[in-house]
């Protein structure tokens, strides 16, 4: 059976899913009471949350890499 170490509970991961819903709230506010530029500022909040993440998990606070082999070795 397949063990799952992680799921990705890192600080990048977090950090990046905090910026994106806070930035969907805003997309969400824009819709509701009509403003393009919040809208647009919301948008980029998305995309500033996405590097944000990539760029912390670049840094070492993301997700241990799976690279490694765990299965016995058969000789």
């Amino acid at each position: 059976m397949e063990e799952h170490v992680d799921h990705g509970h890192s600080v990048a991961a977090w950090t990046a899913v905090t910026i994106c819903i806070v930035a969907a709230a805003v997309m969400s506010i824009a819709v509701v009471f009509p403003n393009l530029w919040l809208f647009v500022g919301g948008a980029v909040l998305a995309v500033v949350g996405v590097i944000a993440g990539k760029v912390l998990s670049m840094a070492g606070y993301g997700a241990a890499s799976r690279d490694t082999d765990t299965a016995p070795s058969v000789r």
